[in-house]
């Protein structure tokens, strides 16, 4: 079981994207922590990390996502 207000504050750690506006914040340590310890970025999340070049931060056997 997990905290709410705990999950949302990692959501909140990690950054935003907003189509409409057009913005993006990205917390690159935080994304980059989360991603070391597994997590598992949806399509869109992958499309948008690999415009903002946070893949070339990870080695390469870390990019591969299921």
């Amino acid at each position: 079981m997990f905290d709410l207000e705990e999950k949302e504050e990692d959501l909140r750690k990690v950054g935003f994207y907003d189509p409409i506006k057009n913005q993006t914040y990205l917390n690159v340590p935080a994304i980059l922590y989360f991603l070391e310890k597994g997590a598992q970025p949806t399509g869109t999340v992958q499309d948008i990390l690999k415009k903002a070049e946070v893949f070339k931060e990870l080695g390469p056997n870390q990019t591969k996502f299921n």
